[in-house]
């Protein structure tokens, strides 16, 4: 596996999208256009980073009001880890008391990138979703339709790989997700990490609600939005000290492979893992 310095020179390049607001619900409530520049520098030694926004003229007229951002890096910071795609999730390293917390993935396939940012006010409860939807601009592949409960039902099997925040050797091992509807509002969710007697298994339950998925059972409410182009996210209703609690994020790339990224903390709030799943249908 590469160095954490490689794996973030993936994502050069000038990326053309915008920076999408959503409901608690995940429906669009504004979209600004956007591009991001991430140009290497001395040998690529140096990431500079550039981001321009797009936003209405204050007037109504005219050119849009443009705001930038402009950062160099020369290491990666404690709190993000990237994956050998490029792919990375950058967040939250302890849950504390009064904070805000919250997670940025990042995906990149097919010179296309797909961010999602959720954030947690000082009171555990969701503030922000933004969904960043790009895409080379010299590069002409369209975007995903927005994904449905029928995109995912199925057999899924998959490999994981699961990084550390202390740098250790990352762990590899199979997975599999079968889900099934139970009647016309209930899905069915079984998840198999490992393979023979030291495989875990996961099942739950949630309610449809339109684009939205509720899972009640487990002592921390989730929900699963489903999104534009191909996204979807994993959120908790509400972050609450001293109880585990993990941040997701997927990506539907194709109609048979899907990503998927875990960001994990422990029941003291520490953050203790970040798991990449890449995991193709088998079956309907």
């Amino acid at each position: 596996m590469g160095s954490q310095w490689e794996n973030f020179l993936q994502n050069l390049g000038e990326w053309h999208g915008s920076f999408t607001q959503l409901s608690p619900r995940g429906e669009v409530v504004q979209d600004t256009p956007s591009i991001i520049a991430l140009e290497g520098l001395n040998d690529n030694k140096t990431v500079r980073l550039k981001l321009q926004r797009f936003y209405p003229n204050p007037s109504g007229v005219g050119a849009p009001e443009v705001r930038e951002i402009v950062r160099e890096y020369q290491n990666v910071g404690r709190d993000i880890l990237f994956f050998e795609n490029g792919s990375f999730c950058q967040g939250t390293i302890q849950i504390a008391p009064f904070a805000e917390s919250g997670a940025e993935f990042g995906f990149i396939y097919n010179y296309r990138r797909l961010r999602f940012v959720q954030l947690y006010n000082t009171n555990g409860d969701l503030s922000t979703l933004t969904l960043i939807r790009e895409k080379q601009p010299d590069k002409n592949i369209p975007e995903r339709p927005p994904l449905t409960i029928d995109d995912l039902l199925g057999e899924w099997q998959g490999e994981a790989v699961t990084m550390y925040p202390d740098w250790r050797n990352p762990d590899c091992y199979s997975t599999k997700l079968q889900l099934d509807l139970d009647g016309g509002d209930r899905l069915i969710q079984q998840i198999t990490l490992g393979t023979n007697a030291d495989a875990k298994i996961i099942s739950s339950r949630g309610i449809i609600d339109g684009s939205v998925i509720n899972f009640n059972q487990g002592s921390t409410p989730m929900q699963v939005l489903l999104l534009p182009d191909g996204g979807s996210c994993t959120i908790p209703v509400k972050v609450e000290l001293r109880k585990p609690v993990f941040f997701e994020a997927g990506w539907l790339v194709e109609p048979d492979l899907r990503f998927r990224m875990i960001r994990s903390y422990n029941d003291r709030g520490e953050w203790i893992s970040l798991t990449l799943i890449k995991e193709r249908k088998i079956s309907y």
